[in-house]
């Protein structure tokens, strides 16, 4: 490789919240990476540094043609330039589309396990959270959409908007070209506009593409609105970039006043800066680094087989987050969640707060040096094993 992913940056004391632990703490659960980003965009941000004055800031053209030809190349979707907006994060605009797009105690459609935010961007800005929770597969720790469950839930009249991740968080699925359809045809039929969030779609498994919801049909297009974002790819979620791209006249002036009047669409100069040279100049490290979270994944799913099999890893095809089952042991979750984090330092996410049955699951991230994954297992090991034990001593 030629870009290297295995050195351990020192990470605590730089205000990180990730890193905020303990001293003998090892985190693995909020979704950054431990990476150095790649140097280009250092570079950038270095240039812009220098310059030493950062005033209001305007999106100069290269922004714009960034984001066109990356999702060209990349995804295979043809934006123009009039569909995109600036925004400082996708989860601010998301609370911003959800309160401008529905009206107060309307529903807005999610289907869970999905990421935490998604529930409190509608039920803080005075909506219902109207779950349609995925289908799981047990024997095989695999999702599905269950279609005739969405069709009900998109039918109740109160339902005006769904929030769709694609690719999905926490579970890993990349939802395909025959799936985004249906849900695009049902949505039309019911009058439901889709919010999308495809902040994780650069982090595919290598040989593997993410498909743009809007990229589906004209229908999908012209019913959507999509936040994407260089956040998770290159790891600058401290530099409030991401874009939201509305084809639609009408609806992109609703979804830009929303930005504006949410004061969550004020450029900075970093943040144009490293995201021009991410799209630019960046995909050979992108592709790098897919290969080696790929790569820690496979070290994941090896080591729960041999040591811990009573621990099962959903196969992911996205994101740098593992969704692992641990139906199979005993107790609550987020106790056994706390019990690791006490007794050996590791840190994961709960499944619980993602929403449906994942309170039988505990999220890992793998955007870490292998050595990291390696101790995070050996921990997780040691933490699951104490726990089983302490339940048999009770029952005995």
């Amino acid at each position: 490789m030629k870009y290297d992913f295995d050195t351990l940056t020192d990470r605590r004391g730089s205000h990180a919240v990730k890193w905020s632990v303990g001293e003998n703490e090892l985190p693995m659960w909020v979704a950054d990476m431990d990476f150095m980003t790649a140097p280009p965009i250092t570079e950038a941000v270095d240039a812009c540094a220098r310059h030493g004055i950062w005033g209001y800031t305007l999106l100069p053209d290269a922004w714009y043609d960034a984001y066109i030809s990356w999702w060209r190349d990349r995804h295979g979707l043809a934006m123009e330039r009039e569909w995109l907006l600036f925004a400082t994060g996708i989860v601010p605009a998301i609370g911003s589309i959800v309160r401008r797009l529905t009206a107060p105690g309307e529903k807005v459609l999610i289907q869970s396990p999905v990421y935490n935010c998604f529930f409190s961007a509608v039920t803080d800005s005075g909506r219902q959270v109207k779950d349609c929770p995925l289908a799981y597969n047990d024997r095989t720790q695999s999702y599905s959409i269950d279609f005739h469950r969405l069709d009900a839930a998109l039918s109740d009249p109160q339902v005006t908007l769904m929030l769709l991740c694609n690719p999905h968080n926490p579970t890993g699925n990349i939802w395909d070209r025959v799936t985004l359809g249906a849900i695009g045809e049902l949505c039309a039929r019911h009058g439901v506009t889709v919010l999308s969030d495809e902040i994780h779609c650069d982090v595919t498994d290598p040989g593997v593409d993410y498909v743009p919801f809007a990229s589906v049909s004209e229908a999908c297009r012209d019913m959507s609105v999509t936040c994407i974002a260089p956040t998770k790819a290159f790891n600058l979620a401290g530099l409030k970039t991401a874009a939201v791209a509305v084809a639609e006249p009408a609806l992109r002036n609703r979804v830009k006043a929303a930005l504006h009047a949410d004061g969550v669409s004020e450029v900075g100069a970093f943040a144009v800066d490293a995201t021009v040279a991410a799209f630019t100049q960046c995909g050979p490290w992108l592709d790098e680094m897919r290969a080696y979270v790929a790569e820690n994944k496979r070290t994941v799913q090896a080591f729960l087989q041999k040591e811990l099999p009573q621990v099962k890893a959903v196969p992911s095809q996205a994101t740098y987050l593992m969704w692992l089952d641990c139906s199979a042991l005993p107790g609550d979750k987020r106790d056994l969640a706390r019990f690791i984090r006490e007794n050996t330092g590791l840190f994961l996410n709960a499944g619980e707060m993602y929403g449906g049955h994942g309170g039988d699951f505990l999220r890992i991230n793998l955007g870490c040096p292998r050595s990291l994954v390696e101790d995070g297992l050996m921990r997780l090991k040691a933490g699951v094993e104490a726990w089983e034990k302490g339940y048999e001593a009770v029952e005995s």
